[in-house]
């Protein structure tokens, strides 16, 4: 159960290489923040050298800084983010417990197979809670990112819609004679297309006259 859930490996970084990769300046609260959150750990003795329990979380605040994202953000995002994830982490050992490891928890010592047998279930979950964390980050990412897109271009195209719509009012009488031809709930589509088609006939049509007009010009002496 101590053992690793990460393959992992913590590296160490200099004050000067951290600075550099975070826009070459020094940030001493920055600094402050990143030990408090663990993404920094500080090496006794060493006033200039930090151990990073996890490169890729901080390779990945590297690329938001670079993005434009600025650190303090980055810190909030990652204690909130922290959160949720610590709730998962707890759901999910509380589903095993009661599912899978209630057996090993009565009140008689557990023989060796037990244990055994128990070890090999851990194993054999972490990489599952990893499997299902990704799998459902990546469908509710693509899921909210759509959602999000959808919004943002729906209000641009709803906004250029109502400032290029206008209502108009039809006789009682055409309104009645297209509802008995097409049925109540495709009149606004039948006027649409009918007024498209005239639009497009007299565009025909116009064109066509100009056309013949010209032709008189050239043939004329």
């Amino acid at each position: 159960v101590h053992g690793p859930w990460t393959d992992e490996e913590a590296d160490r970084i200099s004050r000067r290489e951290l600075d550099a990769r975070f826009g070459g300046r020094q940030d001493d609260e920055a600094i402050a923040e990143a030990v408090e959150l663990g993404v920094l750990e500080r090496v006794p003795g060493r006033d200039d050298e930090f151990l990073v329990p996890s490169p890729q979380e901080l390779a990945v605040a590297v690329e938001l800084y670079g993005a434009g994202v600025p650190l303090p953000a980055i810190s909030g995002h990652l204690r909130e983010l922290r959160g949720q994830v610590e709730h998962i982490a707890s759901r999910f050992l509380e589903f095993t417990t009661e599912h899978v490891f209630a057996r090993y928890l009565g009140h008689r010592p557990p023989t060796d197979s037990d244990a055994a047998e128990a070890a090999s279930l851990v194993r054999r979950l972490r990489p599952l809670a990893q499997q299902t964390v990704d799998a459902e980050l990546a469908r509710a990412m693509r899921t909210f990112a759509t959602r999000h897109l959808h919004h943002h271009l729906g209000a641009e195209e709803t906004a250029i819609a109502e400032d290029a719509t206008r209502p108009v009012l039809l006789p009682a009488r055409t309104t009645q004679a297209v509802q008995e031809l097409v049925g109540a709930e495709r009149v606004a589509d039948f006027v649409a297309a009918a007024t498209e088609r005239e639009v497009q006939a007299r565009t025909l049509d116009d064109l066509t006259a100009t056309h013949a007009k010209k032709g008189i010009i050239d043939e004329s002496p």
